[in-house]
């Protein structure tokens, strides 16, 4: 148990049998009245963000969140199997929980696993990864990287949007919240 006053981005409470993440909040102190703790909460397992509004000083439940770096070793059927680093221990964590981020893994990737009591809550990728382009057209002479985009595929089998100028097997830094392209990287 914690109280609004010991709020911070990143604390994990435990409202109405579910999870939410601090992303934001603020200490208000009106002239008239009480002051309370605006905030903004995302929901762990749905990502729905919403704001909610607590009077100073009142107790709220927070929740042990373990996050961990894990590095992927393969996928079983629908589950994604993931090994803790520091004592070699493996979590299998299902499809739906790692969510987009299968867009971009490879295996011996290192990521953040979070889990709560034991069960995994989410999976957290680096803002960044390098992948090899494995299928896109040729361009054409005259391409310019100030010109259009064109689709292609990573190694992971996701589709993104690269210059006209990038060729197959290029290894290309890819954002890995929008699937932006980041640039080329030569090794």
């Amino acid at each position: 148990m914690a109280t609004t006053n010991d709020l911070k981005n990143g604390t994990v409470l435990k409202i109405d049998g579910q999870l939410w993440t601090v992303i934001d909040f603020q200490h208000v102190k009106p002239g008239k009245g009480g002051a309370f703790v605006r905030t903004k909460l995302k929901s762990v397992l749905s990502g729905k963000v919403v704001d909610k509004t607590f009077n100073a000083g009142l107790k709220i439940e927070t929740a042990n969140v373990d996050k961990r770096d894990m590095q992927y070793l393969y996928k079983d059927g629908n589950d994604y199997v993931f090994m803790d680093t520091s004592n070699y221990d493996q979590i299998t964590v299902p499809e739906v929980t790692v969510g987009d981020a299968t867009r971009f893994l490879l295996e011996n990737q290192t990521v953040l696993v979070a889990t709560h009591d034991g069960s995994p809550l989410y999976v957290e990728l680096p803002p960044s990864v390098v992948l090899e382009v494995t299928y896109t057209e040729p361009g054409l002479q005259g391409d310019r990287s100030t010109g259009g985009t064109k689709p292609a595929t990573l190694e992971t089998g996701h589709e993104i949007q690269v210059p006209l100028f990038i060729e197959q097997g290029t290894r290309v830094k890819v954002d890995t919240r929008d699937s932006g392209y980041l640039g080329r990287v030569n090794d």
